[in-house]
């Protein structure tokens, strides 16, 4: 097999074969014509092979030579009076239309009515309106096998209502006299799967004195065995053999009748019948092919290769449809090297050349297989053999080109689908879109996916998933808003989760009106968002202080069945607080909620209270903890908590001193302190909250570690350097470890001044200092400098060990000391810290980037700061300054 060649050389392999004339018995290839095989889920990531000769040499072939080699392959099915006449039908009025066909000056007969049909049988509308106006023109009569064509391309098409509309208005045409008026009812009430309507006519005639024809009488025994009227066809049969008409065409229905039914052996006894008939003159290609597939979909496939090589030793008939049928059967069964083998042996034994069908079989199982370079040699035969391709083929072309890696032939040819009459299919379509967006084509992909949508094809959720997925991540949420309002005009219903993320992603980007404005579309059309995209638009209304859309939301969610989270009711009643008419809208909800009883009346007015205190309305949260009372309902420890919290948080320092020492007489527990240190630190107020610590330990209660490191950060953050480490150093002589938050703070602040170390020396004369409390001394000198020596990492490493455990900040402090060794050094010890696991984190980055762009190594920096972005960090303002200076 010759493989593909330079396009100049391929030229003379492109002239179109002599015009094969049609005739009346080719409008029965129904009883025996393959079905066509629609592309199967083929995997979607393309090989990275190349377009390469299948000898196995790598000598590429230049796209454009190649895709010209498609195009002109493609070009070659083309016909431009018949182009001309498609383009009149569809773009003029009837009127126009009529006298423009009449220019043409056609010539009609039934053979161009039925190669003009056969054309573009997809355009019911404009093939009727040929068939229509062929009929009105003097001198030419529609025959039984035009009136067959016509009827065929309706019933292709689905369109029953239209046939029989067709059939009723038939007397009505003004060309119903020159024809056999009830041949024509019986084939198309026949084609139309109305045998019964058919049988009807039949009955009529017979009554008027009228009969069939040969073809009629086949078109309606046919439609009796499709239709499983098995008891009638063997009357229709007798007929047929009363009046002369029996032929290869009736055997072949016959055996179909009898495979229908699965009468195997019947069958066969059938078949040999017809061979000791007459010598074998009734035999026909069909007939065996029939039988040969029945016997396939049976699993007999050793009795059907048998049988196939035995009907070809005999010499009688050709086996052209028969091996057709035997290909296309062991393909289906997933014996695609039987297949390929049979096809070979016969191909050189025989000079056997498979039709367009068969091809196209082969061609889309190889496909599936990724099976690219015999894929390859099959495309080449054809055209080698002057075979023109379908659409079918055209589209497993566009496939095997996206498997190949050469999306550049692929997408110019999709381009060009119009020259060549492509109709893209699913399959294709979806090859295409996520090649594309493989290659990070994204808008070559968006074109290619609207182009599908208009034409019908709807990707798979997958597909559009990930074409979401990409516009989203790529911040291209105006493309993403377009796709959307675009699909939903084409009525096209992209699965919940793709708009569920774009509402997600308008959220974050800012764009909640947007967002809701989805949200309101996909619910008119019953599609449910989400617990998270509720929660998303919740929030983002909730940050625009939209407090009454917000609420709206969340009371929709929780109709939808969705529980909202604490921290999601804390964001609502957080805003509600802080709007205009606050007080009202916040009873409103909160009378909503307790309404609803999906959660306990306890928990309600907690979440209440709770909100409340983090909008620093302390007001509300009384009023909420009174109405709670009021009804019956006593507060817990949570309750008295939360009130607790919301007059800290609120600085009402006084009143939150008079409830903690109201609370103390009740509740002698550590979490009451606990919360009241844990406020009065973050409410910067280090000595009542040393007060309490204090308090807690004559009480006999030890203060948790999160007391400690609160406090002491507190200090720290003052400068009250002495009281930070005399907490430490108490902490530590009660039992407790210095946790690596309190490390990491000492050393962020020992890196920034020494008199870390002065409090320090200044702690060791006045107390006795605990063992944990002096080695944390040391590391505090080492890292101000107060303590002079050349430590690399592993010495700080294990300094700081025998201190507290290291985390990922006490390595970036380690990097940050270092790093004044010089940025050389610093990267090395970067090196260190993942080898040991810790992954970077922004400040990690960050101390990088400030310490390359001090020396001046700004292309370094540069790089360093592009790594940044893509792990989603940025800089800090600090080192955002030394960059860009």
């Amino acid at each position: 097999m010759q493989t593909l060649r330079y396009a100049r050389q391929s030229r003379a392999l492109l002239c179109p074969p002599p015009y094969a004339a049609n005739n009346t018995t080719a409008t029965l290839l129904f009883v025996t014509t393959p079905n066509s095989y629609p592309f199967s889920s083929y995997p979607l990531s393309p090989s990275s092979s190349d377009l390469v000769p299948s000898n196995g040499s790598q000598s590429e072939i230049h796209p454009k030579e190649a895709g010209f080699y498609f195009r002109e392959w493609f070009m070659s099915r083309k016909k431009p009076i018949f182009d001309r006449i498609f383009e009149i039908l569809r773009t003029q009025d009837e009127s126009v239309a009529d006298s423009s066909l009449s220019r043409l000056n056609l010539g009609l007969s039934e053979t161009l009515i039925l190669d003009v049909l056969n054309y573009e049988s997809k355009d019911v509308l404009s093939c009727l309106k040929f068939f229509d106006w062929a009929g009105r023109q003097r001198g030419f009569h529609h025959t039984r096998a035009t009136f067959n064509a016509i009827f065929r391309i309706i019933s292709k098409a689905k369109l029953m209502s239209l046939m029989l509309d067709f059939l009723q208005n038939y007397m009505k045409q003004r060309y119903v006299h020159k024809i056999r008026y009830y041949n024509v009812l019986v084939i198309g009430y026949a084609v139309a799967g109305k045998p019964e309507t058919a049988l009807h006519v039949f009955g009529k005639m017979r009554f008027l004195g009228v009969d069939l024809d040969g073809l009629s009488y086949h078109v309606l025994m046919n439609s009796l065995v499709e239709q499983g009227y098995f008891d009638v066809v063997e009357t229709i049969a007798r007929e047929i053999r009363t009046r002369g008409f029996q032929n290869e065409i009736t055997h072949s229905i016959m055996m179909k009748c009898l495979c229908r039914q699965n009468e195997l052996e019947r069958g066969e006894e059938y078949l040999r019948e017809l061979v000791r008939d007459d010598d074998g003159k009734q035999l026909s290609d069909p007939a065996v092919g029939i039988f040969v597939e029945a016997l396939c979909k049976d699993n007999q496939f050793e009795r059907a290769a048998l049988l196939v090589e035995e009907f070809q030793g005999m010499g009688m008939i050709s086996m052209n449809h028969a091996y057709g049928v035997w290909i296309r059967d062991l393909v289906k069964a997933g014996k695609l090297d039987n297949a390929l083998r049979f096809l070979k042996d016969k191909q050189a034994i025989e000079g056997y050349v498979p039709d367009i069908f068969r091809y196209n079989t082969l061609i889309c199982r190889l496909l599936r297989e990724n099976r690219m370079e015999e894929v390859y040699d099959m495309l080449v035969d054809m055209k080698e053999k002057e075979m023109l391709p379908d659409n079918v083929t055209m589209n497993a072309t566009l496939c095997f080109l996206c498997k190949s890696g050469r999306m550049d032939i692929a997408l110019d040819l999709y381009d060009s689908r119009a020259e060549f009459g492509l109709s893209v299919n699913y399959m294709a379509y979806n090859y295409l879109i996520n090649t594309l967006l493989g290659d990070a084509s994204i808008n070559d992909a968006y074109r290619v996916l609207r182009n599908s949508i208009e034409q019908g094809y709807i990707p798979g959720k997958k597909t559009f998933s990930i074409i979401a997925d990409v516009l989203c991540r790529d911040g291209r949420l105006d493309k993403m808003k377009e796709l959307v309002l675009f699909t939903l005009d084409q009525k096209v219903m992209p699965n919940n989760l793709t708009y569920d993320k774009f509402i997600s992603d308008l959220c974050r980007a800012r764009r909640v009106e947007e967002g809701y404005l989805v949200h309101g579309i996909t619910n008119t059309l019953n599609k449910t968002s989400r617990r998270s995209t509720y929660m998303s638009l919740i929030i983002g209304f909730s940050k625009l202080s939209r407090g009454s859309i917000a609420a709206r939301l969340l009371i929709e969610m929780q109709e939808k069945g969705y529980k909202p989270s604490r921290n999601l009711l804390r964001e609502m009643i957080c805003c509600l607080c802080k709007g205009e008419n606050s007080e009202t809208q916040f009873f409103e909800l909160l009378e909503m909620q307790l309404a609803r009883n999906e959660f306990p009346a306890l928990t309600v007015y907690n979440f209440f209270i709770d909100g409340a205190g983090h909008a620093k309305r302390p007001d509300l949260a009384e009023q909420a903890y009174e109405m709670m009372r009021r009804c019956g309902i006593e507060p817990d420890s949570n309750s008295n908590i939360l009130m607790l919290q919301s007059y800290l948080k609120s600085v009402k320092i006084s009143q939150a001193l008079n409830w903690f020492d109201h609370l103390s007489m009740k509740w002698h527990s550590r979490k009451l302190p606990h919360t009241m240190i844990i406020g009065l630190c973050k409410a910067e107020k280090p000595e009542f909250a040393h007060q309490v610590l204090n308090d807690m330990k004559a009480n006999k209660l030890i203060p948790s570690v999160e007391c400690y490191e609160e406090l002491i950060k507190l200090y720290c953050d003052m400068g009250k350097y002495y009281k930070a480490l005399d907490l430490v150093n108490d902490m530590t002589q009660v039992g407790r470890h210095i946790s690596s938050f309190i490390g990491n703070v000492f050393l962020l602040h020992a890196l920034r001044t020494r008199k870390v170390y002065s409090a320090w020396a200044y702690l060791t004369h006045t107390r006795n200092p605990s063992q944990a409390c002096w080695a944390l001394g040391n590391v505090v000198g080492v890292f101000s400098g107060s303590i002079e020596g050349d430590y690399d990492y592993e010495e700080l490493e294990k300094l700081i060990k025998q201190c507290f455990h290291i985390d990922i900040y006490t390595n970036n402090m380690l990097l940050r000391k270092l790093s004044v060794k010089g940025m050389d050094h610093a990267q090395k010890v970067l090196e260190k810290i993942s080898e040991r696991g810790y992954e970077p984190n922004r400040w990690t980055y960050d101390i990088i980037v400030h310490g390359l762009a001090k020396e001046g190594r700004t292309e370094e920096a540069k790089m360093w700061n592009n790594e940044m972005i893509r792990k989603g960090f940025t800089l800090t303002e600090g080192t955002e300054k030394v960059y860009v200076t």
